[in-house]
């Protein structure tokens, strides 16, 4: 069985349809190192005339996705059951939807929803660094008890917040 890191779902929006070919091989960069890996990810464009484009890339072979699908599908509850009987129910269903791509239905429901003339990407990203400081904790006797991201700009908005209540 091959083993997964976490995996962190990222949606991002763009002005504009055209890029100018700077996240690509930054996404590639972290794929060589084994930083990430690109579990999969849909990018959908629409342009002003309402024409919509999309692409589906992954990094999984099909026996990967089909095992990323079925221990998804198990822990997502698609068995409808908690029992032995319901798990491996959730785990066939969750390998089957993923032959095709884990976000290939998603990608027209996210056409739908964005404005025309705007991109927007929606990527599963495997954090393949994690796998080693998680591996170490569980060996430890350590359990997750919280995961959040912090972004730059949380932080200046905190100190912001910090600093306009001391006067």
């Amino acid at each position: 069985m091959d083993e997964f890191g976490p995996v962190q779902i990222l949606v991002v929006g763009f002005e504009g349809t055209s890029f100018n070919g700077e996240i690509m091989p930054e996404l590639q960069r972290l794929k060589e190192l084994d930083i990430i890996r690109l579990v999969d990810m849909a990018v959908v464009s629409k342009d002003t005339d309402g024409e919509v484009v999309g692409v589906e890339l992954s990094d999984l072979s099909d026996d990967q996705r089909a095992e990323f699908g079925a221990i998804a599908g198990a822990l997502i509850g698609l068995g409808y059951e908690p029992d032995e009987e319901g798990v491996e129910a959730g785990a066939l269903a969750g390998a089957e939807a993923a032959e095709d791509g884990l976000l290939e239905d998603s990608m027209w429901s996210i056409a739908d929803t964005i404005p025309e003339g705007t991109t927007a990407a929606v990527a599963l990203i495997e954090h393949r660094w994690a796998i080693p400081l998680r591996d170490a904790i569980r060996r430890n006797g350590g359990v997750p008890l919280a995961d959040s991201w912090i972004h730059p700009e949380d932080l200046v908005a905190i100190g912001a917040a910090a600093a306009a209540n001391e006067d």
